[in-house]
């Protein structure tokens, strides 16, 4: 199955001159969509991956399904604030500034295998923070996978040592 059929390029969104990769034309489909997740579902077989976690909101959109036909939890990734009990934090660089991510201080344990689930690899730098917030819980993260990677923006280079997967690249 070609995805790419499935992903909407909006020019100009959300500012001129960027080409936005929208999923929710896959997501609307429920054939191209469980096909999606199970081509992920079967990388995280080869990993032999314990949890699931990924970084709000699209990751959890790609993420649970993912961790459910796994039969594995799923751990969210949230912006500060949104997490009712003890979080742990990162803060990491965006383009113009920082921003923070947190997870439950209890959400990985020690020596847990992690699958890193997102839609999309950009700059790298929100699948790193969450990578940072998995190893300081004493979390494995054992890889990484996307729907999208966006090549020209070489955040594959902020993985290097983990490995990834991307079910499409642009």
């Amino acid at each position: 199955m070609d995805l790419k059929e499935y992903i909407a390029a909006v020019p100009d969104y959300p500012q001129e001159g960027v080409i936005f990769r929208d999923i929710t034309p896959l997501m609307a489909d429920g054939h191209a969509f469980s096909y999606a997740t199970q081509q992920i579902v079967d990388y995280a077989k080869e990993l032999e991956v314990d949890v699931a976690a990924g970084p709000e909101a699209r990751g959890f959109i790609i993420g649970c399904p993912v961790a459910y036909a796994l039969e594995i939890g799923f751990v969210p990734v949230r912006k500060p604030g949104k997490l009712p009990r003890e979080t742990v934090e990162v803060e990491y660089d965006l383009e113009y500034g920082t921003d923070t991510l947190t997870m439950h201080k209890d959400a990985i344990k020690p020596g847990q295998r992690v699958l890193i689930i997102d839609d999309l690899l950009a700059t790298g730098g929100t699948v790193k923070a969450t990578i940072d917030l998995v190893e300081k819980l004493g979390g494995i993260v054992v890889g990484c996978a996307f729907l999208i990677e966006l090549e020209g923006l070489k955040g594959s280079e902020k993985l290097e040592g983990y490995p990834y997967k991307a079910l499409l690249k642009y």
